[in-house]
């Protein structure tokens, strides 16, 4: 139950994103910098301070290789089959003006469903991470989860952005935004069904899920963060490692 409480959080936030974007505009580049470095700073030090070691405890490294490399290769396959925008790319949502496609109504709106769709699937290695650090501790779970959450508010607005653009209700784009945060509670129960298979299935998923984090933090966070503002990715950044270790080593 405890699980499913984190990963529905951590996965409606995305909401936070559209109503930001409904109600105030898209944040500023310096802002979002900041933003995604933190989450990424937190993701990284869970990944590589807790999950990965937990992973060896209960396994092997065998265990801790394979399951970091299907994490990894999850999330590659992910992008190669169903690649979703990115927050720095302009032809999907300009930061500082999000609706300024407006004009082009009908191919922005279907960027707009590519987009729901690609981060929708993208949630649900997401949901996995949470439920696995739970498995290992409560503290690991809702450490996991805030990074996570932090890490949607963003997604959320890449949701948004194309969608209000290109033509869509505000309660629809809601809606939209909302159903691709559920996806990970989704990835959640999915991991809680497995979970207690044996220790070993345990160690995998830990290590599944800290390759997909960090597939996430290279792949999506760091990039776009440096786009919009070097300086303040690299100061969220660390902020974001200095905290995800000592909350994993309180």
């Amino acid at each position: 139950m405890e699980a499913m409480l984190y990963s529905f959080l951590a996965g409606t936030s995305t909401v936070l994103g559209a109503m930001v974007l409904a109600f105030f505009g898209a944040p500023g580049k310096r802002a979002m910098a900041g933003l995604l470095g933190f989450a990424g700073g937190i993701m990284v030090a869970v990944s590589v301070f807790n999950l990965m070691p937990e992973a060896l405890e209960l396994g092997s490294m065998p265990v801790l290789v394979v399951g970091f490399l299907l994490g990894c290769g999850l999330m590659y396959a992910l992008d190669r089959i169903l690649p979703h925008a990115h927050l720095s790319e302009s032809d999907h949502l300009d930061v500082e003006n999000p609706e300024r496609l407006h004009g082009k109504s009908s191919g922005v709106l279907r960027t707009g469903y590519l987009v729901f769709a690609g981060i929708a699937l993208h949630n649900i290695p997401e949901g996995l991470a949470i439920g696995a650090g739970l498995e290992s501790s409560p503290e690991l779970g809702l450490t996991i989860a805030v990074a996570i959450g932090l890490h949607n508010i963003p997604e959320g607005l890449a949701v948004a952005g194309p969608l209000r653009a290109g033509g869509l209700s505000g309660w629809k784009t809601m809606l939209f935004t909302l159903g691709a945060g559920l996806m990970t509670p989704v990835g959640t129960a999915i991991g809680l069904l497995v979970f207690g298979i044996s220790e070993a299935f345990i160690a995998g998923s830990l290590a599944f899920a800290a390759g997909a984090m960090i597939y996430i933090v290279n792949d999506e966070l760091i990039p776009q963060s440096n786009r919009m503002h070097s300086h303040m990715a690299n100061a969220g950044l660390i902020a974001g490692l200095l905290t995800g270790f000592v909350l994993v080593g309180s």
